[in-house]
């Protein structure tokens, strides 16, 4: 029998962290399993977290029972065919049911191998089972949600598909049939018996206990298999004992933007990887600019870069600039001519073009050839080196090169080029340098400089990895290890600085901060949370797969955040007046309203119910015959939020053209008992005594830029694609007076967002953060153009996909 001794360090040889072997341990059972599972692997196989957790819940399944054939399971981990716990289920009930006649090809069969269910398949599925079921989901609303997820996932043409995509797409689709939880949703807690608390407080801690620590991006997937601290390989192992010295063994990462641009919606993502693993692991990570390009850099970069990794919360354990190590990375391209690595060329680019076999038509595979300067003597190169610093060649005249490898497959093997000749200023080391470093000698060395732990950057610079590596070593330096995910793009935009400045300098746009854009600054002025970017990309994870995500997907999770976090007030966008016959000038009841119905800590106000009022031009119609409408019309009454009696109909008011300017109803108070009607709408009181209502000057709907969700893919090019109607501008919408007291007590924060991992301080003071939730219009925001005298609103996202 083997000792625990031993069962330990073989669990924490395929991968196992101590408190998950200690755990594992008290089951002696799913031990021995465990052990036999492990013992049927191939020695030399990379276990990761994923497949880690399949063989321990094959084990926990067979608990010490004896299955033929459990090798046929093993090596489906192994090969990567059984990929989920319900494949391990389904393949371990098959051999249990065949015995010593199971074969590999009916296992697979029966455990889903090679069937793939894309994540466009389980929403079509998804969206074909609500329109079936549509009766029954809409009477029991919010309250079938829990049972839909067993129903759909036992739908046969799901049973294989990826657990993961079923939650989200779920919640997405019902939203779309019900829209958002109102009043008819909600559900009162029982209270817990007395004395029960305790108990149950020791159950939650015993289940938290089981399941582990939470899960997030950075446990799992990509960033949860990355290298430990020291782990990576140096060609000169002396220099990682240093490295540890420096780093005392920490994370260190860094967010390494050029300064020639505005970031974008894409860029979170790096920020959040690359700040959001070194806080994770108790690391430090730096914001530093890779500022070797003075042509294309400009001071409102930088500031703009430093604000926005402010806004989604970090703080930059240093600030640094390539151009610290200016001096520093000079002498290591001398050591590296020195070294026999380096020449300097005086090749066009052309030149060098054909050199590295690139065709006239701009694609590989002609024949390599070397720069005739490649075997110049290693003096010689010095010298011409020194004299392009000190400023006597031109920009294009002379470029110094590494002497890679000609021979490899890899292009960034092909003698890239180090530096170059550059006639401008710096804007922080001014006119001292006449050359300037290019990213591919700057970016790896400076990371080795500052001691990076682990290099993050996303998959178009996998190739980069073996220049990176090269390079380093060549001058004997530490070597950090460059690790690459995929990158975040959205759909229905652009995001290439060169197209967005089409955009602006074309005016389509009103600058790189237009809220139609998804430059940062864009989706900061929009009024779109830090928190909810943060969210967002949680959701998504980490991988080497570059993520495409949809605009309505995006906006999805901003409007779920929003939800839980902003206030709500009745807001009317197109208003006409409502008069009530029966009562006084002076008649006023007051209404107490939660700013978030049950949820206390968001509080009440109150708003007066007077003789005149507005309502959404679109919560009346002259129709009486249509059934589906349930609002006010000549043959129904209705009910105002929070008001006690309904309001019916009684006359209309219109102008020259037809159109209604005011309408004219009885208040039921008359009634001894107050009447249900079918449905309740907002109101907006017309109050002098209350400064009712709030007049906004222009509220601004935002619709999508483009039309489509690839504008580059236009036949007459992305400008051909936009929307006429990205934005739509309403001149006389209103607002209950409380929406001053929003304004003032911005931002929001009730205990409750504070408690969200993903919560982000915000300043006060700001316009953004001025955000509530306009009743059955959409989520607001005061735009930058805002003033005292003058409100202007921008639409953060509407309350429900699809809602223009």
């Amino acid at each position: 029998m083997t000792s625990v001794d031993e069962l330990s360090t073989l669990f924490a040889q395929v991968g196992f962290e101590e408190p998950k072997v200690k755990e594992i341990l008290k089951n002696a059972k799913v031990s021995s399993s465990l052990e036999s599972a492990i013992k049927l692997a191939s020695s030399d196989f990379p276990w990761n977290k994923n497949t880690r957790a399949l063989i321990h819940t094959l084990a926990s399944s067979l608990k010490g029972a004896e299955v033929p054939h459990l090798d046929y399971i093993v090596n489906g981990i192994q090969k990567g065919e059984l990929k989920t716990a319900l494949q391990i289920d389904a393949a371990l009930k098959y051999l249990k049911s065949k015995g010593a006649d199971a074969t590999v090809e009916e296992m697979n069969q029966e455990s889903g191998v090679g069937i793939e269910v894309s994540e466009e398949q389980v929403r079509t599925r998804v969206a074909k089972y609500l329109d079936d079921n549509k009766d029954s989901i809409l009477k029991e609303r919010y309250k079938a949600v829990p049972g839909l997820f067993a129903k759909i996932k036992a739908l046969p043409e799901l049973k294989w598909a990826e657990p993961r995509l079923f939650k989200p797409i779920i919640d997405e689709e019902v939203l779309k049939v019900l829209g958002p939880k109102d009043e008819r949703d909600l559900v009162k807690k029982e209270k817990k018996p007395k004395g029960d608390k305790k108990g149950n407080q020791k159950e939650d801690k015993k289940k938290e206990e089981a399941e582990g620590p939470k899960r997030s991006m950075f446990t799992e997937g990509f960033l949860g298999d990355l290298h430990k601290v020291g782990e990576n390989p140096q060609a000169y192992p002396e220099l990682m004992a240093e490295h540890l010295k420096a780093t005392g063994g920490k994370v260190h990462t860094r967010f390494p933007p050029e300064p020639n641009g505005y970031l974008h919606i894409g860029h979170s993502k790096a920020i959040m990887v690359n700040f959001g693993y070194a806080k994770y692991h108790n690391g430090v990570c730096y914001l530093r600019f890779d500022d070797t390009n003075p042509e294309a850099e400009a001071p409102e970069y930088f500031e703009s870069i430093k604000n926005m990794v402010a806004w989604l919360g970090f703080k930059p354990w240093k600030i640094t600039y390539s151009s610290d190590y200016f001096d520093k990375l000079y002498e290591l391209a001398e050591t590296l001519i020195k070294n026999g690595k380096a020449y300097v060329c005086h090749c066009t680019a052309e030149e060098i073009k054909r050199g590295r076999g690139i065709k006239e038509d701009g694609t590989p595979g002609g024949e390599r050839k070397a720069c005739v300067s490649r075997d110049r003597p290693i003096e010689e190169s010095l010298t011409e080196f020194r004299k392009m610093r000190d400023g006597f060649y031109k920009p294009g005249e002379a470029i110094l090169r590494m002497k890679q490898d000609l021979n490899s497959p890899s292009p960034q093997m092909w003698d890239l080029i180090a530096y170059r000749v550059l006639d401008a200023p710096h804007p922080r080391t001014g006119t001292k340098w006449r050359i300037y470093p290019t990213y591919d000698f700057t970016h790896c060395l400076v990371d080795s400089l500052e001691n990076i732990t682990h290099s993050l950057c996303t998959t178009e610079f996998y190739l980069s990895r073996e220049s990176y590596e090269w390079l380093c070593d060549q001058v004997h330096v530490f070597r950090p290890a460059q690790r690459e995910y995929g990158r975040l793009n959205i759909t229905g935009t652009v995001l290439s600085k060169r197209k967005i400045a089409k955009l602006v300098n074309g005016g389509y746009v009103s600058g790189w901060n237009d809220p139609r854009l998804f430059t940062l600054e864009a989706i900061r002025r929009r009024g779109v949370p830090p928190g909810a970017i943060l969210s967002f990309i949680n959701t998504l994870g980490v991988t080497t797969s570059t993520t495409n995500i949809q605009v309505v997907r995006f906006e999805s999770a901003i409007r779920k955040y929003l939800e839980d976090t902003t206030p709500r007030l009745m807001f009317i966008l197109d208003p006409v007046e409502v008069v009530v016959d029966n009562v006084d000038e002076d008649f006023e009841v007051e209404c107490t309203i939660p700013y978030r119905p049950n949820t206390p800590e968001f509080g009440d106000r109150m708003v007066p119910f007077k003789k005149r009022f507005y309502i959404e031009r679109s919560d009346f119609s002259e129709d009486s015959e249509n059934k589906e409408f349930f609002r006010l019309t000549p043959s129904q009454p209705v009910g105002l939020i929070k008001v006690p009696y309904t309001v019916s109909f009684q006359s209309l008011e219109k102008d020259a053209d037809g159109k209604i300017t005011r309408i004219h109803v009885k208040y039921d108070n008359e009634d001894a008992k107050p009447k249900k009607p079918k449905t309740y709408i907002q109101w907006v009181p017309i109050s002098e005594k209350h400064n009712s209502p709030v007049r906004v000057a222009e509220t601004r709907v935002y619709n999508q830029l483009f039309k489509s969700e690839n504008p580059s893919a236009h036949p007459d090019g992305y400008l051909a694609d936009i929307n006429p109607d990205s934005v739509v501008v309403y001149k006389n919408s209103v607002s209950e007076y409380n929406i001053n007291n929003v304004i003032k007590n911005s931002p929001w924060v009730v205990n409750n967002a504070k408690q969200s991992e993903f919560y982000v301080e915000e300043e006060k003071g700001r316009k953004e953060v001025c955000r509530f939730q306009a009743m059955r219009v959409g989520y607001f925001t005061l735009d930058s153009d805002s003033t005292d005298d003058k409100l202007i609103l921008n639409r953060i996202v509407s309350l429900k996909e699809g809602t223009k």
